[in-house]
């Protein structure tokens, strides 16, 4: 899924490659996927966006926007681009493609489920969108202990560490693929109480907050994940699906997978902090 690391690291590489070309024609819904979910009638993007040229795309959190002179493309959850510079590579399989005047391609494919929208720029009313544009991500200078601090419902009932850190859009961009590795590196389990979270505990979540997302945007997102060309990100996942009942880096205890809250959740019962 799109997280911070990969929606930073994929707008960058959109305006550094893409800037300047002229889109040719659009297809969107091409192969047909029940978890595809489209903004509006998807037989008009090729109305709204041929002749247009790419101007920039953004990060917002998770989600990327791509801007031409008068439209934004917005994609989200499992939408990945993927750039093509030769016709003979185009995929055959995409939910939107972007055939350019200069003979390359951008094509969005679906993992597990996505968004995709067209809108005229500046006007997408999609609540995670605006979340995403009115909050500080852990990577702007912001978002300080003070702010990440209050950001936490004191509300007196149980509110674990993943629901902390993972729900309500509070950080636009951290969602549970990166949480593996921030809590892992806090020393804190995903199921921890965080009533009974002391000062330090919270100094320790925020420093991994911050610090591993950091870790993770300069090595151009994660390894489990891929960019624009089709590459993996150079940081190296600590906790995944791919590490499971692995000995732990730090303390050689074995990773355990629990189901929580709708998801995995992978853990050193050794290490973190229950």
């Amino acid at each position: 899924m799109l997280e911070l690391p990969e929606s930073r690291t994929i707008a960058k590489q959109i305006t550094e490659t893409l800037h300047g070309k002229t889109i040719d024609y659009v297809t969107a819904g091409y192969t047909p996927h029940k978890f595809a979910f489209f903004h509006g009638d998807k037989e008009e993007y090729d109305e709204m966006l041929q002749g247009q040229s790419i101007i920039k795309a953004l990060n917002r959190g998770g989600m990327l926007e791509i801007d031409t002179e008068s439209y934004m493309i917005i994609l989200s959850d499992g939408a990945y681009p993927r750039y093509y510079e030769e016709k003979a590579k185009f995929p055959k399989k995409h939910q939107l493609f972007l055939a350019f005047d200069d003979d390359t391609a951008l094509s969005v494919s679906v993992q597990m489920y996505a968004f995709i929208g067209v809108y005229p720029l500046g006007e997408c009313d999609e609540e995670y969108y605006r979340s995403s544009i009115s909050k500080y991500t852990a990577l702007d200078e912001g978002f300080t202990y003070e702010y990440f601090k209050s950001l936490y419902p004191d509300t007196g009932k149980k509110i674990s560490a993943k629901t902390y850190l993972a729900t309500e859009q509070r950080i636009p961009g951290l969602g549970n693929g990166v949480l593996q590795d921030i809590l892992w590196n806090a020393g804190i389990d995903p199921r921890f109480d965080m009533r009974e979270a002391e000062e330090e505990d919270f100094r320790s979540l925020y420093e991994s907050v911050t610090g591993t997302l950091q870790q993770m945007c300069d090595g151009g997102g994660r390894d489990t994940e891929r960019d624009l060309l089709g590459n993996k990100g150079g940081y190296i996942t600590q906790l995944s699906k791919n590490s499971l009942h692995q000995p732990c880096m730090r303390c050689g205890g074995e990773i355990k997978r629990a189901a929580y809250m709708g998801g995995n959740v992978y853990f050193c019962e050794k290490c973190q902090k229950r």
